[in-house]
Formats: C-alpha cells, structure tokens, sequence
C-alpha cells in the first residue's frame, strides 16, 4: 500500500513541478529539492520495515513501524489481546495505532499506561502484522514462560 503512494506521488509531482516551474523556475528547483528529500524519506522508511520487524523476545515485545515508531513492552505489562475492536475505538488518543495507512489485525492491551515520548501515555497497542496468528501463539507462549498468562 505504501509502494502505491510512492507511484501516486511521483505522479502529482511530475504534473505539479513543471506547472510551478513553468511559473516560475527558482520556485520549481526548492519545490522539486524538497520532494526528492521526501521521497528519498519516505522510501527509505518502507525498506526499513522488513529490517525492523515486530519482536517477540525474552524481556517482552518490540512494536515497530519501521524507523518511524518504536515500543518496547515488557512481557508483565501485556494485558491480552483484544478479540475485537471498532473503528471507532481505535480514535481513542491513548491507542498507538502503529499500522499506518492499514487497518490493524491486532490490538494489544497493556495493564498499565506506557508513557511516549512528548508525554502522551498509551493504554493499547494497534498494528497490522502480516502473520497474527504467529504473534498471538508467541505471546502467549511468553506469557506463560513468565508466569503472566
């Protein structure tokens, strides 16, 4: 899904740039500077996410998007997962929603707030994970291993 904003954008860019650049050419080159920057990010970001994956280790679980979001949750602090959730839930400031532009497959609820950084505290975990199942059954393994589950 991310590889299809990146073609969309290309696309707006090309028709936009040359528009303004036709306007006017200093104005054009900062444009066309600052969208290759962006772009260079924003790729950069996507071939970040098979490098950075969604963790389940000894301590806990590593919830990532990439090299945009990091959280680490120690295992005593994972609640259980939620059965289901509605769209309307996952608006809820104190849900990190870590899965983008996706809906998310799971939802993990925490028992006690974790605070981010700039302040804001989290009650839940939102992600999209291409294989839950497997992370459910590592959970629950490590939560058993822990005596937490």
């Amino acid at each position: 899904m991310l590889w299809a904003l990146v073609a969309i954008s290309l696309v707006e860019m090309m028709v936009v740039h040359l528009l303004i650049a036709l306007w006017s050419p200093a104005l054009g080159l900062c444009l066309s500077l600052a969208s290759l920057v962006l772009m260079i990010w924003l790729v950069r970001l996507i071939r970040s996410f098979p490098r950075l994956p969604v963790m389940v280790g000894e301590g806990g679980i590593v919830m990532r998007a990439g090299t945009l979001r990091r959280i680490d949750v120690p295992v005593a602090l994972v609640a259980g997962l939620r059965e289901e959730w509605s769209a309307e839930t996952l608006k809820d400031r104190a849900i990190a929603r870590l899965s983008l532009l996706a809906y998310p497959n799971i939802v993990i609820d925490l028992v006690e707030p974790i605070e981010m950084r700039g302040g804001r505290c989290i009650r839940a975990i939102a992600h999209r994970l291409d294989d839950p199942a497997a992370f459910s059954a590592a959970l629950r393994q490590l939560q058993r291993a822990h005596g937490s589950g």
